[in-house]
């Protein structure tokens, strides 16, 4: 499992994978187009899907993070990620758990959650989440149903809790410079990355302007 140890770091550029923006393209190839261009953190998110595709998906995925060091999650299912071999899973408010999660899959698993408020933030803290994803800091196709946490929602849960906070919903080139101020840990991108006819020049630009947001 991936060290806990390098975690914040690692949540630097997370790349959330979408299907809908591959075209022609495979999922694998994009996946590791985004790695080439210095995606630091992928998460596998197959809302859709049947268990045995996205485990099956999982096991295509979860040795190209591994070979190139980078953290792999399945978003939502807990047993999938068990039965690929993923370093973990993240989960919504209303999906498995995080208790249940870390249950399931031990104590070396990342478990990351959403949330949107502090009291869910202290909540998940105390549950055992190795991370939190907060959004949406903006407005999202993706996530249309999101409410928008904002900037100073951001900062308000980033000062509340000790475990690191990677800010979604949103997220662009032009949008990342959010990241200056409230504390986060990183940028998780979807559209961004996924949507871009050049996968790993557009992960190798939102790198330099997170890294930029964040003085690293």
């Amino acid at each position: 499992m991936y060290p806990r140890e390098d975690l914040r770091r690692a949540l630097a550029l997370y790349a959330v994978t979408d299907r809908a923006w591959l075209g022609e393209r495979t999922l694998a190839a994009c996946v590791e187009e985004a790695l080439a261009g210095g995606a630091t953190f992928v998460q596998l998110r197959e809302k859709e899907a049947p268990r045995a595709e996205v485990v099956l998906r999982a096991r295509a995925l979860a040795p190209l993070c591994r070979a190139a060091g980078v953290p792999f999650v399945v978003n939502d299912d807990v047993e999938a990620a068990r039965l690929a071999g993923a370093d973990g899973v993240h989960v919504g408010q209303d999906d498995a758990a995080c208790a249940d999660a870390r249950a399931e899959l031990g104590p070396d698993a990342i478990v990351g959650v959403s949330v949107q408020t502090v009291e869910q933030a202290l909540a998940a803290q105390a549950d055992g989440a190795d991370y939190l994803g907060v959004g949406a800091v903006f407005g999202t196709p993706t996530k249309p149903d999101a409410a928008d946490v904002g900037a100073d929602g951001l900062a308000a849960i980033c000062a509340a809790v000790d475990i690191p906070v990677v800010a979604i919903g949103g997220l662009n080139e032009r949008t990342v410079p959010v990241l200056a101020g409230p504390g986060a840990a990183g940028a998780a991108v979807v559209s961004a990355i996924f949507a871009a006819a050049d996968i790993a020049a557009a992960a190798r630009r939102l790198r330099t302007a997170v890294q930029a947001a964040l003085g690293a």
